[in-house]
């Protein structure tokens, strides 16, 4: 799995806008994005700054959507960001809610994946690789 984190400066007095956009604009994007598994995005307490992390099965996918739907993403965020926007892509090598170990992954030992049940809370089954 790997992880994209873009890293945003928001405009004063602007992260309700911001969340409504991710919510109703970007999220949606996301979900037709092929090897897209999850989004979460982050902004410090005073609302300057925020930062999105992707979650995607292979770098290819991360790849992909970078240079087909991303610059619509930013034409989205175009009003409540200023800057150019920091983006960094990962290897994740840990997850408790994906269940992602890279060191068992990688021998052959399994691959846990994660389910979100009715009540909200992470589901975990394993299979092996």
């Amino acid at each position: 799995m790997f992880a994209r984190s873009v890293s945003i400066r928001l405009k004063p007095n602007r992260v309700a806008d911001f969340t409504r956009i991710v919510e109703s604009e970007i999220l949606p994007l996301l979900r037709q994005q092929q090897g897209f598994r999850d989004e979460i995005t982050l902004v410090l307490p005073e609302g300057m700054q925020a930062v999105g992390i992707s979650l995607w099965d292979r770098p290819e996918d991360a790849n992909a959507y970078s240079g087909a739907a991303y610059p619509q993403v930013l034409r989205s965020l175009q009003a409540v960001t200023e800057g150019s926007p920091e983006v960094h892509v990962f290897e994740v090598s840990n997850s408790t809610f994906h269940g992602i170990s890279t060191g068992a992954v990688r021998a052959g030992i399994g691959r846990t994946s994660a389910a979100v049940d009715g009540a909200g809370s992470a589901v975990l089954s394993s299979a092996t690789a």
